[in-house]
């Protein structure tokens, strides 16, 4: 497969995103949030968060995450998370996913520190891979 085929078969970044974001909600991920971070942002182009109900679901959620970008071409970069599994980021270069359990969400409030940035409607996308 040449590299321009590759690239057709790839979704966009927004289509992965959003179908990152139904797979949050899926999993029964709560408060999930899909921000445009473009320009404001020297890290990556899109953060996802969401909140979890415990360690167990949000480790379960990280791992399908990585399943799912793996399968549309966005291979997870890297993936940590504190001891107690109460923050857990997934890091697909252009999207970011947080993880957290309600109280660490609060507390670091990221839609806040990203006030600026524009929500991306993502709830009931269609589910075609197609870009």
């Amino acid at each position: 497969m040449t590299s321009d085929s590759s690239a057709r078969d790839t979704p966009s970044v927004e289509r992965f995103s959003t179908l990152a974001a139904q797979l949050l909600a899926d999993l029964r991920c709560e408060n999930v949030r899909l921000m445009n971070v473009r320009g404001l942002s020297h890290v990556c182009d899109l953060i996802l968060i969401g909140t979890g109900t415990s360690d167990r679901q949000m480790k379960s959620v990280a791992e399908e995450l990585a399943k799912l970008g793996k399968e549309l071409g966005y291979s997870c970069f890297n993936s940590n998370r504190d001891e107690a599994s109460t923050w857990i980021i997934v890091d697909f270069v252009d999207v970011v996913v947080h993880l957290f359990e309600p109280r660490l969400r609060e507390y670091y409030a990221l839609e806040e520190l990203w006030h600026d940035a524009p929500i991306i409607a993502w709830e009931n996308a269609p589910r075609s891979n197609s870009a």
